[in-house]
């Protein structure tokens, strides 16, 4: 078996298929001096290892070709794989071949960690002696490891990303997609390959199964006809007629279903800023009500989630300013989210690599909410000229390009004033200086911290 993709979720699989006594061979196209550490312990069961390049001759004894969430399938060994008919395979497809457990998977193009979020701290609260909420997939750890452990009872909460669903052929017993707009169409291709990847989430459920749609969120609701088996919905509004869903009312979240209406909790139980975490509560707690679990545990798990890394997380105060990192924001739409959570003055920190994706809507935005923009990375000049079209040369904010994130946390610096927040939500992917945004958020912490 060839795994390409020598990340956590690669490495996580090569390491089970290994104990399942499979002939492994893990290859990346990063070279050797990456993985030092690596080699040695994956050599010790058993695991070849091939770095550098994606050599066509690691088919030749291949049976099956497993393929981490990074890597594209126009590899040429991809698709040379597919013209010789080595079935392709990835870890949340494993996962799911062997899982006893009923599984509740989330997907979207923005809110899918912090809703999978919410929804494994109200299935902690749910779970009772003997049962165990696992949480995992494009979230956290891989769950691959702990197949065996994983209980009949057990309940398992997986956030899944258009990479590992566009090969899946398995959904889960509940399917959630929080929206679907514009996102990795450097990779993709099209919307509407992009948009047919997510669906896979819903396309193989069962009758018996339920799916949760955003009901106000156009590129969601259009999947709607997909549906197999039960529909809940949710959004801001509410549903109208008998559609069953969350919703929004007099400052509390609510649930409707069928003629039975409940109130869940008040607005301020939810600990995150923006509106776009009151929807992530509702999908959340649609979710849950899929699931079998109470509103008080919906309420009690909601009130877990005081902040997650890279999403809108509050730093420090230094200067009178308060300083917050939301890397994740890998698309312009999700930077246009994050600005909407505030009203102070604004200091923005924009750039990273461009996924071909439009800053029209962004720039409008900017043009109301901002006082500061600073631009850093391999997109700066591209977001400049996105700006600049707008604005038709006349800025209604100040505007400096840097090269690189320290250097735009230091412009930040000699320019913020008390009452300012300073926010980095680069609204492009983190790749032309960092392996992940993880990384890229935790620089700006450590600096931000340093100041």
């Amino acid at each position: 078996m060839l795994v390409l993709g020598g990340a956590r979720q690669g490495v996580a699989l090569a390491r089970f298929l290994a104990e399942k006594n499979a002939l492994v061979t893990l290859n990346d196209n990063r070279s050797a001096e990456n993985f030092s550490d690596l080699v040695i312990e994956l050599g010790a069961l058993g695991i070849q290892t091939f770095f550098g390049s994606h050599p066509l001759t690691l088919l030749d004894e291949c049976d099956l070709v497993c393929i981490s969430g990074g890597v594209p399938l126009d590899l040429p060994i991809v698709q040379e794989a597919q013209k010789r008919g080595i079935p392709l395979s990835n870890d949340s497809q494993i996962l799911f071949e062997g899982l006893k457990a009923k599984a509740i998977g989330i997907t979207g193009s923005a809110g899918k960690t912090t809703t999978t979020t919410m929804v494994g701290e109200i299935a902690k609260k749910s779970v009772r002696d003997g049962q165990k909420a696992w949480i995992g997939g494009n979230i956290g750890v891989p769950l691959i490891p702990y197949l065996a452990e994983i209980g009949p009872r057990d309940v398992v909460i997986l956030e899944l990303s258009s990479f590992q669903l566009e090969l899946m052929t398995i959904s889960p017993a509940v399917a959630t997609i929080t929206n679907i707009t514009p996102n990795h169409l450097d990779r993709h291709g099209t919307m509407q390959a992009y948009t047919a990847a997510k669906a896979h989430i819903l396309d193989y459920q069962h009758p018996s199964d339920t799916a949760i749609l955003n009901r106000e969120d156009a590129g969601a609701w259009d999947l709607r006809n997909k549906v197999r088996g039960k529909l809940i919905t949710f959004g801001l509004q509410e549903p109208k007629g008998d559609l069953a869903g969350t919703f929004l009312r007099e400052n509390s979240l609510w649930i409707k279903d069928g003629v039975l209406e409940q109130e869940i909790c008040p607005n301020h139980s939810v600990r995150l800023r923006g509106t776009h975490n009151l929807l992530n509560a509702l999908a959340a707690c649609a979710t849950a009500h899929a699931a079998g679990f109470s509103k008080e545990a919906m309420q009690a798990g909601i009130e877990e989630v005081h902040g997650i890394s890279h999403r809108l997380e509050f730093i420090r105060q230094w200067h009178g300013a308060d300083w917050y990192n939301d890397s994740i924001a890998t698309t312009p739409e999700r930077t246009l989210a994050a600005i909407r959570s505030f009203h102070e003055p604004l200091v923005l920190l924009l750039g990273g690599r461009d996924k071909h994706l439009p800053w029209m809507d962004l720039a409008a935005e900017i043009h109301q909410r901002a006082d500061h923009i600073i631009l850093f990375g391999e997109a700066a000049s591209l977001i400049y000229s996105a700006l600049d079209s707008y604005e038709k040369h006349n800025f209604p904010y100040t505007l400096e390009r840097t090269g690189t994130l320290p250097e735009a946390i230091q412009a930040a610096a000699k320019i913020v004033q008390e009452g300012d927040v300073v926010l980095l939500s680069p609204g492009g992917t983190s790749y032309d200086a960092f392996k992940d945004f993880e990384e890229r958020g935790e620089l700006f912490r450590k600096l931000v911290e340093e100041l």
